[in-house]
């Protein structure tokens, strides 16, 4: 039962998650401010939608993640959207319409390579989010959707340049192949990286050794 509450990111520090932290509240402060120069609210539109708090989790918090990066961010909730969007139209069951538009909207994203998970509560909102919302029809994905999310994905790229983390994220080049992997060494490369990484530790001890193993399988004569 304790494993259940351990830390789930590997190379993931309490100061990591501080200057996560900080990061967020930045972000989403920000991203307000701008967006409310954008008449929004003539149309009963909110300036943020919820999904961006899910986005700045992953853009803040775990900037090396695939699922974290400006395309994803960006495209991701768009995409989510307007597939919303097109279910909310098309099916006329919501209950339906919603698990269209989710399930919809992870092949769509997947198909774009920009995953996204809060890219599902886009979709989701689109369908269940109100007569504002229905009523903005196809704009909504774009305000104040694609605002919101351009916006939260510029203020990470200049916040993770200031706290010395890659964003958008560029791994580091690969050291000579160690021989013998321990998790101890696993341990000390994820001190040496400056990022945390969207995959638990034990996983990423089981994928390298495995790796290895299928190395020096592949090196015998």
């Amino acid at each position: 039962m304790t494993s259940w509450f351990r830390p789930l990111i590997a190379g993931a520090t309490l100061g990591d998650r501080a200057i996560a932290s900080v990061g967020a509240l930045l972000g989403i402060t920000l991203t307000m401010l701008v967006c409310a120069y954008y008449p929004f609210a003539m149309a009963d539109l909110p300036l943020i939608v919820a999904p961006i708090g899910a986005s700045a989790v992953l853009a803040f918090a775990v900037p090396a993640s695939p699922l974290a990066q400006p395309w994803s961010v960006v495209g991701g909730n768009i995409v989510s959207t307007l597939i919303g969007i097109a279910a909310f139209k098309l099916v006329p069951e919501p209950a339906v319409a919603a698990g269209v538009a989710v399930g919809a909207a992870i092949l769509v994203m997947s198909l774009l390579r920009c995953l996204h998970p809060p890219g599902g509560a886009a979709a989701l909102t689109a369908v269940i989010g109100g007569p504002a919302i229905h009523a903005a029809g196809w704009g909504f994905a774009f305000v104040p959707v694609g605002i919101n999310s351009i916006a939260l994905a510029a203020l990470a790229i200049a916040f993770h340049r200031w706290s010395g983390h890659s964003y958008p994220h560029r791994p580091l080049p690969p050291v000579p192949e160690p021989l013998g992997l321990h998790l101890t060494d696993i341990d000390r490369a994820l001190a040496d990286m400056p990022d945390s990484f969207d995959i638990a530790r034990a996983d990423l001890d089981a994928l390298l050794t495995r790796a290895e193993h299928h190395a020096n399988e592949r090196r015998r004569p």
